[in-house]
């Protein structure tokens, strides 16, 4: 039987998705069931989070908000079903839904000619559904083309000196020579969009969108260049249609994100934001974590990058701030401890602690996190 402090105690799952092998809501249900083999009447609060990538919308979904499915053009023009989340006036669009790389078909990319078209399909949905708050996250996309096919999906037109539509994707856009963004979806106006990322990447140059992702998107070192001149082209020929709001825009942090999409964001008014704050504010983050007394998070991989803005990060730094103790589960670590201790983690588990071998901790991440979570109930709840 529990003894009476047990009983008080209180967990709060807020940990991501371990890619690969198990969605925020599995991570949750794994830990939640190691944690009562060895607690069995524990008070568990699972809140799966995520930091505006894939799985940003099933988290949504998670904590309480309504999925809504819309048809809506994939990466490659093709018809696709993808998802977003409505809760009182507020929905939550994950471009990765409708231009996401899961969205192509394995093995191949199509980095000067994938569309984030269907991206402003759902924004246009969201608007449909009386949304008067759109927050956007957006990463893991198969795209780099500026956003250029979010706004055209949304009234603007993109045309070639015979005044034709340009092609799709980012290679297009070097044949562009006037924007017209009169016929833009005059409800942007009305709402408050939100842009939520993980990273600040400006649209261009070397720290620019094609520069850095477009490799991880199929790009060889000379789409890269086409498609960073395509789109300062597409910025500068902006800067003729919107002003010089454009150009400023086009450097500012954010506007790199997602193949460059957050640009387009930025171009309709959104306000930037770290991903993983917006939605632990959406999520109803602070009110669970001011009934926990351990807040467990993680991801599959904590390593440098969790450091920057990456959801464990987010969490562990609003927990500290009301000091939480804060432990983290992982499939692989490969922070040192002083690097977890300086984000607010006070220990990390990870499956490679009790499984060496990583293709068995990949294959087999649920019960092997289920038995992480035992460790972490005997070390902090018994």
């Amino acid at each position: 039987m529990a003894d009476a402090a047990n009983e008080t105690r209180r967990v709060l799952i807020a940990a991501d998705k371990f890619k690969g092998s198990l969605t925020a809501v599995q991570v949750a249900e794994r830990v939640t069931a190691g944690l009562r083999r060895v607690v069995p009447d524990l008070r568990v609060e699972a809140l799966p989070v995520a930091d505006g990538g894939d799985g940003t919308v099933d988290a949504a979904v998670a904590a309480g908000f309504e999925r809504r499915e819309v048809r809506v053009a994939g990466p490659l023009g093709e018809e696709v079903t993808a998802a977003f989340a409505l809760r009182d006036g507020t929905a939550v669009v994950e471009m990765a839904e409708a231009s996401g790389l899961q969205r192509l078909p394995a093995g191949v990319f199509a980095p000067l000619t994938a569309s984030t078209y269907g991206s402003g399909e759902l924004l246009r949905a969201a608007l449909d559904a009386g949304a008067r708050t759109i927050v956007f996250g957006v990463g893991g996309s198969a795209t780099t083309d500026g956003g250029a096919g979010m706004l055209a999906a949304l009234g603007a037109r993109f045309l070639t000196e015979e005044g034709e539509p340009v092609s799709p994707g980012g290679g297009g856009l070097a044949g562009l020579a006037r924007a017209d963004l009169s016929g833009l979806d005059p409800r942007l106006s009305s709402v408050e969009l939100v842009l939520a990322s993980d990273v600040d990447n400006p649209l261009t140059g070397p720290k620019g969108a094609p520069a850095v992702y477009g490799p991880q998107k199929g790009a060889s070192p000379e789409d890269v260049a086409t498609l960073d001149a395509a789109l300062a082209h597409f910025a500068k020929v902006l800067e003729a249609a919107a002003g010089p709001r454009a150009a400023r825009q086009a450097a500012s942090a954010g506007a790199g994100a997602a193949g460059g999409i957050g640009y387009g964001a930025l171009l309709l008014g959104a306000r930037f934001r770290p991903g993983i704050e917006v939605m632990l504010d959406v999520l109803g983050f602070a009110p669970a974590l001011e009934r926990a007394s351990l807040v467990i998070t993680g991801e599959g991989s904590l390593d440098e990058q969790t450091l920057h803005g990456k959801a464990p990060a987010g969490v562990a730094a609003a927990a500290r701030a009301a000091g939480k103790a804060v432990v983290a589960v992982c499939g692989r670590l490969a922070l040192p401890e002083e690097a977890l201790r300086g984000a607010g983690i006070g220990r990390a588990y990870p499956l490679t602690s009790l499984e060496p071998d990583v293709a068995k901790c990949i294959a087999d991440a649920g019960p092997i996190l289920e038995r992480v979570a035992v460790r972490i109930a005997e070390d902090h709840l018994s």
